[in-house]
């Protein structure tokens, strides 16, 4: 038996040379696109404000023209005036009658008189958009249901790809997967630009769903077994959602020159060709071809970052990967019911699930709620995306130096905080709220980014894509149902944020009985994992290459 560790196996190439900083930022260049299209929704289904369409046909005057229009009180947190109406008018047939007759408005008391839907479709400003989805295909009034819906539907499509892309990815590899997901999305982002209806678009989305999350989880786990540790560290908090945000921060930019919705869908596509020529720069994970028992393959990448590196390689290094428990095991295969099958590995995938179903409804809903604050919703955008820079940047310094539980479970609960203050401002105070909003939106980032890389540690390498895609996957009813946390605005303008922060406080306490993982090197089996709670437990594994390394810690002691 032969001992081993590929950190240390691999240590020989060092931390910060040059084939880490190639990889790091290439990868990281990956996730540009997912920060470009990933909320692109918050403009290409934004509802401008709209009034029924007053056909010449109706031969009314111009003063019965401009008070065909009933007013109606729009309760919002700046103000209760009174609005022209978006889904009825007065009916033309009794307004034609009086023109007839000669009378004025001011003659009749108008607001008497009964009121129609808008049967002859709707004029909507076009100060904002030339044309939105919802102007596109009249998505207003008794069709509203469908702008949330759009949404949900997509991020069906990310809970489809989640499912599958893990399995896919730990079957036939991160990199073919990874780049095949870049070039699905790509192409129906294209057909997209020529839905003919709004069924179509849904269809075409929801594939787009699937290929984006599947490019951005692949390519997370792909840095994570390719880097060396402190690298790793500085890619999977600070590098990939850096990136991330450079592209949500351009997406605003792009969608205030390009106000059609189509042009807009264009603009943000193109810039993905330039992703084709990675494929020829970046590796396959060495740690998933010893999983495979591609033991050869796997050395040809290790000699080629050596080779960058300008380093020497360890003739003993060889020895040590053909020895190791990966290729032992090259035969055991899981799949996502091995999340189930045992106690500790069970209870961790159900509590990871609650927790990203938390992060994701905090995250998304604040982030599709921009359009709703008070001032230019292309100001609001870029100032969410904004916000994110430094939650990224703190997340990488928590994460670097603090304990996992404490960083995951202060950023959850700073969230809850200070959403749960919101209902509590005065109306008048709307930059308050919208500062108090944007702070709760910097917890939720900070969790979100932490999450990705905290579970991806607290999972063997045999299991990891499948593990951080699962949790994904359960973290993608969070975002189906995020935009209908929106939607109860309706009924009170503080409900969403009393619901979204009551959720993240709670979530926030549970993380604390997370193992932690701190320090400790990547697990590369089942049974090299920390136990369940690790709030006791904080013991590094010692790995021996014993074949009974493989099943966890609590099956071996029980035979």
């Amino acid at each position: 038996m032969t001992d081993y560790d590929y950190d240390k196996s691999t240590a020989f190439l060092g931390e910060w040379g040059s084939y880490q900083w190639r990889l790091l930022i290439l990868l990281s260049l990956t996730i540009v696109p997912n920060g470009f299209t990933g909320l692109s929704i918050v403009f290409l289904a934004d509802t401008p404000s709209h009034r029924c369409h007053i056909p010449a046909e109706a031969n009314l005057s111009a003063a019965w023209m401009n008070s065909s229009i009933p007013l109606e009180v729009e309760q919002s947190r700046d103000s209760d005036a009174a609005v022209p109406s978006r889904c009825a008018r007065y009916k033309l047939r009794v307004l034609r009658e009086f023109s007839e007759r000669g009378l004025e408005p001011e003659d009749v008391n108008v607001s008497r008189v009964e009121t129609e839907p808008c049967l002859d479709g709707w004029e909507y400003d076009t100060s904002v958009y030339t044309s939105t989805i919802i102007t596109e295909w009249d998505l207003v009034c008794d069709d509203s249901w469908k702008n949330p819906l759009t949404t949900s539907i997509h991020y069906c499509g990310v809970l489809a790809g989640s499912f599958i892309s893990g399995q896919l990815a730990d079957r036939f590899g991160r990199k073919v997967v990874m780049f095949a997901s870049i070039a699905i999305t790509n192409v129906f982002c294209f057909l997209q630009i020529f839905s003919p209806s709004w069924p179509v678009f849904c269809a075409l989305y929801f594939v787009i769903g699937m290929g984006k999350i599947s490019s951005y989880v692949t390519a997370f786990v792909l840095g994570m077994e390719v880097l060396s540790p402190r690298v790793r560290t500085a890619y999977s908090t600070a590098g990939v959602c850096l990136f991330f945000a450079a592209g949500y921060m351009l997406m605003p930019l792009a969608a205030f020159f390009l106000r059609d919705w189509k042009s807009l869908l264009l603009g943000l596509t193109l810039p993905s060709l330039a992703l084709v020529p990675l494929w020829w720069y970046i590796p396959e994970s060495p740690r998933w071809l010893l999983s495979q028992g591609r033991t050869e393959e796997a050395e040809l990448v290790i000699k080629n970052a050596a080779k960058i590196n300008k380093k020497d390689i360890p003739e003993i290094i060889f020895k040590s990967l053909q020895a190791g428990p990966l290729s032992e095991k090259k035969n055991t295969s899981y799949n996502i019911c091995a999340l189930l099958r045992w106690g500790s590995l069970r209870w961790l995938s159900l509590t990871l699930w609650i927790i990203w179903n938390s992060v994701t409804i905090a995250y998304f809903a604040l982030s599709l709620n921009t359009s709703n604050l008070h001032g230019d919703v292309y100001f609001n955008c870029f100032l969410s995306a904004l916000v994110e820079v430094p939650a990224y940047v703190l997340s990488w310094v928590m994460f670097r130096w603090c304990p996992r539980r404490l960083c995951l479970s202060s950023s959850l609960v700073m969230c809850g905080g200070f959403l749960l203050l919101i209902p509590f401002i005065p109306q008048n105070l709307t930059a308050l709220a919208t500062a108090l909003e944007m702070l709760g939106k910097f917890g939720a980032t900070a969790a979100f980014t932490i999450v990705y890389a905290y579970t991806a540690e607290l999972y063997p390498t045999v299991l990891r894509n499948t593990a951080v895609a699962t949790c994904s996957m359960a973290a993608r009813l969070g975002s189906i149902i995020a935009p209908y946390f929106i939607y109860l605005r309706s009924l009170w303008v503080s409900l969403p944020y009393m619901l979204m922060g009551a959720l993240t406080v709670v979530t926030g306490v549970m993380s604390l009985l997370l193992p932690e993982s701190h320090g400790l090197p990547l697990p590369e089996t089942v049974g090299q994992m920390q136990p369940f709670p690790g709030c006791c437990v904080n013991k590094p594994y010692e790995p021996t290459g014993d074949k009974e390394e493989e099943e966890p810690i609590e099956t071996k002691s029980s035979i």
